[in-house]
């Protein structure tokens, strides 16, 4: 794989104002006026006949590796269930250790996927999320994205910052679909947050339980490759988790 991944920009992103998206400093009416413009603006996803695009991130840090495992196991099922609807392509991005955050190359079979994830291994680390956020946001800029995944357990990061790409990702239609491991409460919060100001969802998974993961993950797939209706429809057959994920996306 090491041909495949790149290293992502390394640079920090601007001081939101005071009134910004993050809506550390501004009124209620203001916040709920920004998540407006941006349910206003966000086009459909997986229209016009393409195929969807995801952007799969995960936390590689050393307290990760049993879940990392288990979703090299189940991740094709993102592409079984995305496949009927025209297909998908993703991309892997991942952190760890030192400063590493690198993203793979688009895949758009299940193989190829699994191939960048079994060379990766965990390696202790600080969380890098808004590393991934700005990643995902010049991807978008370059080609439309459907939806972003990340699955994490920390968040070691300048909430405020995140905030801030959080609601930049949301104004480019790019909704961030976050699955909280661990019962972390600063980490929850701030996963809601990203949640809420891109339009996306955020949903907490017990790693004894793969099946929810599953299902999120393929959730997640169906609504990049088919949109709102296709997740509506996936929601109403699988119901449990799903079904918590579809009511939080606008």
């Amino acid at each position: 794989m090491s041909d495949d991944r790149k290293p992502l920009d390394r640079r920090r992103p601007g001081t939101p104002s005071e009134s910004g998206p993050d809506g550390r400093g501004a009124g209620r009416g203001e916040v709920d006026a920004f998540l407006r413009k941006v349910a206003a603006i966000r086009p459909a996803p997986g229209g016009g006949g393409d195929r969807g695009r995801l952007i799969f991130a995960l936390d590689a840090t050393a307290s990760r590796q049993p879940t990392w495992d288990q979703a090299m196991e189940i991740q094709a099922e993102m592409f079984e269930q995305a496949g009927s609807l025209g297909g998908l392509d993703v991309q892997l991005v991942f952190y760890r250790g030192y400063g590493e955050c690198k993203a793979s190359k688009w895949q758009g079979e299940a193989q190829g996927l699994l191939r960048a994830m079994t060379a990766v291994t965990c390696l202790a680390g600080r969380t890098q999320i808004g590393r991934v956020l700005r990643h995902a946001l010049g991807e978008t800029r370059k080609k439309k994205v459907n939806a972003l995944i990340f699955v994490g357990d920390a968040m070691e990061e300048e909430l405020d910052q995140l905030g801030h790409l959080a609601g930049e990702l949301g104004l480019h239609g790019l909704p961030c679909f976050l699955f909280h491991e661990g019962r972390d409460p600063l980490a929850r919060n701030a996963f809601e947050q990203i949640a809420k100001l891109s339009g996306g969802a955020c949903c907490r998974f017990d790693p004894s339980a793969p099946q929810q993961l599953r299902d999120l993950l393929a959730a997640v797939a169906v609504y990049a490759a088919g949109g709102r209706k296709a997740l509506a429809d996936f929601s109403d057959r699988r119901g449990g988790v799903v079904r918590q994920l579809t009511h939080q996306v606008r």
